[in-house]
């Protein structure tokens, strides 16, 4: 059975920013279930950062604007889209879409890592800079292998604040990877692959922590499409857990 309770850090605790919106983000679980035991890629992010210096995570960031303008294959399942419209702000099948994307594209930025097809060739038309990048590769985002599984919203006075939506996608939709992107002078300076135990032990984020868990009961039970999707926030400075 998955532990629910949300315990954070000391660090975490502290509440000195002035409030503000959680912006919208996206981040991406790449699992490997090639094996008896599944793996997940995890990051570890620069050692000078401000945000989590050095703490490994899960390739992502925040949505931009072209996210929503990026041509795409396949459609996310249905399911999936229902969930990622409740409980949003302005909810709508673009943005619902403009995540996935995000996922997409932030794991191309800090891994290299193409996830669509390339039977369709170059996309004629992409949103400059990273979008622009990725279909020079040949390679158009395939929205049908993303599975929405978890979201958090980063708790109230914190220093940055994401409303981040948590995506799978299996090591069997990558369609290329370029190489070169990670090292010391990256966002991410290593990448590895590790099984759920392997990662918990990691140097994690609490709500990492948590959300491996939750997508290891998911595999664990079939990863049904019905499972239900958890939602974290905080709630009378408390981390509270709902289902979508």
């Amino acid at each position: 059975m998955t532990d629910h309770t949300v315990t954070l850090t000391q660090a975490e605790r502290t509440r000195v920013a002035a409030n503000q919106r959680p912006k919208d983000a996206a981040t991406m679980l790449i699992i490997d279930r090639t094996s008896a035991r599944p793996k997940v890629l995890m990051g570890k992010r620069h050692a000078s950062h401000k945000f989590m210096p050095g703490k490994y995570v899960f390739p992502g960031g925040r949505l931009d604007e072209g996210d929503r303008r990026m041509v795409a294959t396949g459609a996310l399942p249905q399911i999936c889209e229902d969930r990622l419209l409740k409980r949003a702000v302005r909810p709508s099948i673009g943005k619902a879409r403009a995540l996935a994307l995000a996922a997409i594209r932030e794991t191309f930025e800090e891994t290299g890592l193409l996830f669509g097809t390339d039977e369709f060739g170059a996309p004629e038309t992409a949103p400059e800079g990273s979008w622009s990048d990725f279909a020079g590769h040949g390679i158009f985002p395939d929205l049908s292998a993303l599975t929405f599984v978890a979201r958090a919203i980063t708790p109230p006075r914190r220093p940055k604040r994401f409303d981040t939506r948590f995506f799978t996608v299996d090591a069997s939709a990558l369609a290329k990877t370029i190489d070169g992107v990670t090292g010391p002078d990256s966002e991410l300076t290593d990448l590895v692959w590790v099984d759920f135990e392997e990662a918990k032990a990691l140097d994690l984020p609490t709500i990492t922590k948590v959300i491996i868990q939750e997508v290891e009961a998911r595999i664990e039970t079939g990863f049904a499409p019905y499972l239900p999707v958890p939602f974290y926030w905080e709630k009378r400075g408390s981390f509270v857990r709902e289902e979508l």
